[in-house]
């Protein structure tokens, strides 16, 4: 399923978890892919139970650039709700 949207420069989507727990384990998953990609995602986390993650490259000048369209799938792949 796919739940990033390309907004203004960047892409962006919001998870939603059943508890707060399980909305800190996705930002670690989240964490893990970033590092394994070198490209760094903004996340919050909000409302206890959910989580946002907006990607640009900053390096392109704030634009969506493949690195931020291939991170998203990962996220979108590791996403369980």
């Amino acid at each position: 399923m796919k739940y990033f949207v390309h907004e203004e420069n960047m892409l962006q989507a919001t998870f939603e978890f059943k508890s707060f727990s399980k909305a800190l384990e996705f930002v670690n998953i989240v964490w893990n892919i970033a590092e394994i990609s070198n490209h760094h995602p903004d996340i919050y986390i909000h409302d206890y139970k959910f989580v946002s993650v907006c990607s640009t490259t900053h390096d392109a000048w704030d634009i969506v650039t493949s690195k931020d369209e291939a991170i998203a799938k990962l996220i979108e792949a590791s996403y369980k709700g």
